[in-house]
Order: structure tokens, then sequence, then C-alpha cells
């Protein structure tokens, strides 16, 4: 039987035995799973090319040559993104965000197994990134396609996207209601019972597809032993303040590289310059080879001396201060190695980069806490290691919720929920006041074209601006009389608005109304005497499709208090919206965003 005639059969009799909300249940449950089978695909993949790099036969070398390694993964990626793939594979959750924001949900089918390729070759040979970001990209693309083959609207695809990012991250750490908050902090999904349960089972499903796979493993495996006691508060305090100048280096350094990167028009040239900057820092740094989880296990197990025996300077490491200015040196250049590995084609997340920092940056400030000689009783390197990673997290990703439950899910308990709370607050205020947008909506946020919880820009945001201008105005030449412009325009024409537009280069002069031509388009012996200069007005209002937003279009309009504003496209006239039409479409994106339909 063909597939278009089975799939066909299944939404018959989707239609007639299932409600439209249990099938978005079942659903959430399929992706939740198919998500989860994607973190192994991923995880697995990236091992195993590890396993073969760090071999007995590559082992003894490895230092020696570890700089090539980089520009050997990130050549392979360049290559199958070339001739196999043959598409552009974005970073993972960015280009998520975009198709949210800009593509109404629609995420091509190749985007189902980019991520798969390229993101184990980035990290398996020492990108300095993680896997978080392509394993949700995966996930999301296969909800997006799923969604669209049983012709889901767009609010239900957004909602499986959300459903997608759940899983992976459920999947990935075990930490099921932290990924329902990522889901609902970063994608900006409205929290409703209708979308909660999808989420929940999503989050189950992908969780239990783990264990499946990977039994009870877990990423950062900790139990606290040192409880928080109230004294502790203002180092917690002081924490959340370094944190929160943590992220905003990090924002800075990754948005200056990432800019320079993107003029360089030749990949192959951004593949070398990146390739050999993260080869030379691997090799001069090796705890920045691939996603770090083993440098931050040893600072939460207490044992940073591991982490560090392989510095290229033999430094002492019984001395801590040497330790500390090795671990500030880790903070400094991650960020740096991360951004190299995205210039020069690489594919992979920041989730883990930040992790890494955060943790190691919680390490160092116990440890300068601890050693400088000012207080007597000690605090907790491990806690501070955790409640680290929190406070970067919640102010590079601009998610507190993710980050508070994350570290709690993770270390089986809320011991350190206050503390949690209390960095992760102080960093996410700082950061916010100085950067209103993450790194993984940076660019988008600058563009206006970012959904967030804001439901009226959320509304304007995905509406269609192509779909509200209207071309069916009859154009006045400039130099027109009166006689012409009745014949030729007034006559002809049943809107009460035109435009004036230079006929050489189609650039808008002015408009002429109806009103304007009514009290002399009957007076015969002024038809050759009056001229379209003559009774041109300028627009109260332009509005220019190459640089203006919805959000900048409805401002213009609150502003002029017109009813009608010309269109310009590429500095020519394009045509008019009227303001009747733009609340219309506002009217039914917002219905479409409620999922009213």
């Amino acid at each position: 039987m063909p597939k278009q005639t089975i799939l066909k059969n299944i939404l018959i009799w989707r239609a007639k035995h299932i409600s439209h909300r249990q099938f978005v249940y079942l659903l959430s449950i399929l992706i939740g799973f198919t998500s989860g089978v994607g973190a192994v695909v991923l995880k697995n993949l990236t091992h195993f090319i590890q396993h073969l790099l760090e071999g007995k036969l590559i082992n003894y070398y490895h230092h020696a040559f570890s700089f090539l390694f980089p520009i050997i993964g990130l050549t392979l990626v360049y290559l199958s993104i070339k001739y196999i793939i043959r598409n552009k594979v974005s970073h993972g959750i960015p280009s998520t965000l975009y198709a949210i924001s800009k593509r109404k949900g629609i995420m091509k089918r190749y985007q189902m197994f980019g991520s798969l390729l390229t993101a184990p070759l980035t990290v398996g040979f020492g990108g300095s990134v993680g896997l978080e970001g392509p394993t949700v990209a995966t996930g999301a693309a296969i909800g997006s396609n799923i969604s669209r083959m049983f012709h889901m609207n767009q609010t239900t695809r957004n909602l499986l996207i959300g459903c997608a990012a759940a899983g992976a991250m459920s999947s990935i750490f075990k930490a099921p209601i932290a990924a329902i908050i990522f889901a609902i902090e970063v994608f900006s999904l409205d929290l409703t019972i209708a979308s909660m349960l999808p989420l929940l089972l999503a989050s189950l499903s992908a969780i239990l597809t783990s264990y499946f796979f990977f039994g009870d493993d877990i990423l950062l495996p900790f139990i606290i032993e040192d409880k928080f006691v109230i004294s502790d508060a203002p180092f917690y305090i002081i924490l959340g303040v370094f944190a929160a100048f943590t992220s905003i280096y990090f924002s800075l350094v990754y948005d200056k590289i990432h800019s320079f990167f993107h003029k360089i028009t030749s990949p192959v040239k951004r593949l070398m310059i990146g390739g050999l900057g993260l080869g030379i820092l691997i090799y001069f740094i090796p705890p920045l080879y691939g996603e770090g989880f083993d440098v931050i296990n040893n600072l939460i197990a207490g044992n940073p001396e591991k982490a560090l025996e392989n510095n290229i300077f033999h430094l002492d490491l019984t001395n801590v201060w040497t330790v500390i200015l090795l671990l500030v040196g880790l903070v400094f250049f991650k960020v740096i190695a991360s951004a190299l590995t995205f210039g020069a084609g690489g594919v992979g997340g920041i989730f883990a980069p930040t992790l890494f920092m955060g943790s190691i940056m919680g390490n160092c400030i116990a440890k300068i806490i601890n050693n400088c000689g000012l207080f007597n009783t000690p605090i907790s390197e491990s806690n501070f290691t955790l409640v680290g990673m929190a406070g970067l997290l919640a102010g590079v990703l601009h998610a507190p919720l993710t980050a508070i439950f994350l570290i709690a899910e993770l270390t089986s308990g809320y011991e350190l929920f206050i503390p949690l709370m209390l960095t992760a607050t102080i960093s996410f205020s700082i950061t916010k006041y100085f950067s209103s947008h993450s790194v993984y909506n940076m660019e988008l946020g600058r563009k206006g074209e970012l959904i967030t919880h804001d439901k009226d820009h959320a509304v304007l945001t995905l509406m269609d601006i192509d779909k509200v201008i209207e071309t069916n105005f009859i154009a006045i030449n400039p130099k027109m009389n009166l006689g012409e412009m009745v014949q030729q325009a007034v006559i002809k024409s049943n809107r009460n608005i035109f435009p004036v537009v230079n006929k050489k280069n189609d650039t808008l002069r002015g408009v002429i109304l109806l009103d304007d031509l009514r009290p002399i388009m009957f007076d015969q012996s002024l038809y050759l005497e009056v001229t379209a200069t003559d009774i041109m007005q300028p627009a109260p209002e332009i509005i220019n499709l190459d640089k203006d937003k919805m959000t900048d279009i409805m401002k213009k309009f609150q502003d002029s208090s017109a009813w009608n504003l010309p269109v310009t496209k590429d500095g020519k006239y394009y045509g008019f919206i009227s303001k009747s039409k733009l609340l219309t479409a506002y009217r039914r994106q917002l219905i479409t965003l409620q999922g009213k339909q």
C-alpha cells in the first residue's frame, strides 16, 4: 500500500476515534522517545570517535598531535556538509528559535540528521562545544516534521518542538522537571494545562528511553554531603555577582568572535583560522578538549589536580594558588575555544561550555575564600562548584529556573535550593541589566524577530508582513497635470490615496489624497495648470521593508495616526499597508497563537 494512502487512512481513523488533544498527547510521547533516541545516538557516536582517537595506537602521540585533531574533525564536518548534507547545519537552539519565530515552526528534513552526523565529528575530534544543542535541534526537527506530516497547525507545531527540547534535555541530564522548565523558558512557551501535559509526557518518555539505554549513569554523579548554613549566604551572593560578570564576559567574547568569522566569506578560510586557533589552544590547555565533563566531575569530587595534571608548563599542583591560576585560565579560554569551534564551522552547543566555566568559576571562588586567610570557617568547594554552574547558566542562557532545577535534580535533592536561588537570581538580574538577550537569541533579538512571553510582541513577530501589503494603488507621475490625474488615476481607481512615484527610478516622492483633489477636480480650467507636484504632500511615515519589523510598523501607525502608509523596498515604492488590514491580520494571528483554530 502506498505511503500516502497509509497516512491518509491514519488521519481518517484519528479524526473518527481520537480527539485533537489526545492525538497531541500521543505525538508528544512519540517525540519524547525520538528525542531520547537522538541523544543516545549522538552520545554514543561521539564517545566512539573519542575512544578511537584515545586508543592504544594514538594515545602515545595524543598530546603531540592534539592540535591536529580539531582541524581533522572540522574538515570532516565541512566535507560532510558540502557533499553529503548539502545544506547549512546551523547551531542547534538558535536555529530552532529561528524556525519558531520566522518559519512558523517548520524545520527542513535534513535538520533531522544533519546534527547527528556533524556534532559527533566536531566534539569527538576535540571541538570545545557540547552535544545538548544538536540533540535539541535534532529532536525539534523530528517534532516539526512529524507535526507537519499529521497536518498540525502552527501553535501545535511550536508546542511539539518544545516537547522535543524537553525530551532532549530530560534524556541527557535525567532531569525531567528542569527539562520542562527549559522548554518553557528558552522557547517562550505558554504555561497552560494544554501545554503542560504534552511537555510532561515528552519529558517522561525521553527519560525512560535514557534509562533503557544508559541505565543509572548520569553526567554529573554527586550526592550532597555539606549542607547549606545561613552564614554562607554572603559568599553565595558574592558568587552570584562573579557569575554575572563571567556571563557578561562569555556573551561579549562569543559575540565578538562570531562577528569576526561572519565577515569572512570563505568557509575554507574560516576552517583554517578557527581550526588552527582551536588546535593551538588545546595543545597548550588540554582540558579544553571536547565537552569537559571529566573536568567538572573531578572538581566536584575535590580532585582539581587530576583535571590539571597535563598542563604544558608542568607547574607544581601542590600549591593551591597555582591551581587557582590554572583554573582561572580555563574560565578565560573556554569561551574562546568554543567560539573558535563555531567560527570554523563546527556544530555543537554552548550548554556544556557554560557548565564547564560555571563549575570552575565556583570552585575558584571557594578556593580563594578558603585560602585567603580572612575567614575562619571553610566553605564547601563542591557545593560552590555546583552552584557556580547554576549561576552561569542563569546568566548566559537567561534561564534562572532551568539552572536552579537542573542542579537540584542532578544532586538528587533540594539541600542547595536556597543558595541556588540566591546565586541564580543575582546572576540573572545583573546580566539582564547589561545584556537584554541571551547567547541563544542574541541575533534574533537584535533584529526584533524573537518570540517572547510578551503576547503582543509574539503576535507581531509571527505576523507575515508581505501578507498585509497591498499593491493595487495607481501611481501618479510627479509631472502629471490635474486632467491626467483625473483621467488616468481617479476614474480608474477605487482607492482614496495615490502614491507619487518617479518613473525613472521608482522612488516615492509623496502621496496625494482624494480629499486633496476633490475641491479642484471638477474645475477644468485648472486641468493644465495644476501638476501633481503642486498638490502632493509628504507621507506621514514610510515603511522600509528592508529594515522595519512588524513592531516598528505598528509604532509608525500609532505615532502618525494614519490609516494608510506607503511601503518601500530597496529604495523603491512597493505598495501600501492599511491599518484596518494590519489589525485584522493581528487578530487572526492572536487567535492562531492561542490555539483556537
